[in-house]
């Protein structure tokens, strides 16, 4: 199978002429976030009968083409582990694919150990997929063919793949679980993680003094800086054990700043006194005028005695079915859906189907049992 590359406004009228009439197609992505500042999308391929098609996202936007193809309801969308894939589409490009199936969730309801695309490849169609790029920077142009190559291996194989896994669910009777799993992410959206404290984001610093979390805080932001400016991922400027080391060490010059360990000397060089020169300002002002760790709770509070004690009966059920059903405990039902039951204390089916998480497959195998147990 040939791979065309779309990168101009004429690849995008061969792009759109060839997935006119197609009845499913295989849709993944590649963004460039393990590298990149953003994580935005750079390449979107795309499957279908014996075309693979890989789509510069940076170079041309196809969302024109591709919002009647794959917003069509009588256009199957095929994804693997989609779930994120479907957020960028809805960030970067606008567009919401309504007809999905999803073959990590199909194989994850036929007990799958394995859910990772090139395990399931190698187990049902003997195929090898390298794993040589997942990581790679896909906003590098131009991009060789052995990258291009292995990005349109995420959707070469994914109708076969469907249809074998198809095939199974329908034996054991689950093709309505998989379609009631996949119908639900059609609503998938980017959400933005809006005004949050840096602070937060970063492992421990919950026990750090008020002097510390202020510290931590500007140079967090510091790093954030940098690494926009120079559209890298900010781990790869220095990573959170670099911060808080340079927060309990307080290096007073930058060849100190050099020596602390995860911060190249490098960097030390170029930006380190910028960094030195704003902590050294937050730490000379007073107690009052600094900032800590915001307030609010440190986590989910533990249910009461006798709430938690419900809980823990309807999971013995749900862990006796997951286990008669070969698939794991918390694809059969989360545990944070059984305590959300267990505070509900339903009476009935139709007050079990109104908490938020159930699914109706979820009903079909387990309201009998639940409802017994509670």
């Amino acid at each position: 199978m040939t791979i065309r590359l779309i990168s101009d406004s004429g690849d995008l009228r061969e792009l759109g002429e060839g997935l006119t009439g197609e009845s499913r197609m295989a849709v993944d992505l590649e963004a460039a976030g393990f590298h990149r500042y953003s994580d935005r999308v750079c390449l979107l391929q795309v499957t279908s009968g014996n075309q693979n098609f890989i789509v510069d996202t940076l170079a041309v936007d196809p969302s024109d083409v591709l919002r009647g193809p794959l917003e069509s309801p009588t256009v199957t969308v095929l994804l693997h582990g989609g779930d994120y894939d479907l957020r960028l589409l809805d960030r970067d490009l606008d567009l919401h694919p309504v007809t999905l199936f999803d073959t990590q969730t199909a194989a994850a309801l036929l007990g799958e150990p394995s859910l990772g695309l090139a395990a399931l490849l190698k187990k049902y169609l003997d195929v090898h997929v390298s794993k040589k790029y997942q990581r790679a920077d896909w906003a590098k142009r131009p991009l060789p063919d052995e990258m291009l190559d292995y990005a349109a291996s995420d959707t070469r194989h994914l109708h076969q793949l469907a249809d074998l896994l198809t095939e199974r669910l329908d034996a054991l009777g689950r093709r309505s679980w998989a379609e009631e799993e996949s119908a639900l992410m059609e609503t998938l959206r980017w959400h933005s993680d809006g005004e949050v404290d840096p602070v937060t984001k970063i492992k421990g610093v919950r026990k750090f003094e008020l002097r510390d979390v202020a510290l931590i805080r500007e140079a967090w932001l510091w790093r954030d800086e940098v690494a926009r400016a120079r559209d890298r991922a900010p781990f790869r400027v220095a990573g959170d054990p670099a911060i808080l080391e340079i927060v309990r060490e307080r290096p007073r010059d930058v060849s100190a700043l050099a020596r602390i360990h995860g911060f190249s000397p490098q960097l030390a060089e170029r930006a380190g006194r910028e960094l030195l020169d704003r902590l050294e300002r937050t730490d000379g002002l007073d107690d009052s005028e600094l900032v800590g760790y915001p307030s609010g709770p440190s986590g989910p509070r533990r249910p009461p005695p006798a709430v938690e004690e419900v809980a823990n009966r309807l999971k013995v059920v749900r862990n006796e079915a997951a286990e008669a059903l070969g698939i794991a405990r918390g694809v059969l039902m989360s545990n944070t859906v059984i305590l959300e039951i267990a505070l509900v204390h339903p009476g009935s089916v139709e007050e079990l189907a109104q908490i938020e998480g159930v699914r109706h497959w979820q009903l079909e195998t387990l309201a009998d049992r639940f409802l017994a147990a509670l």
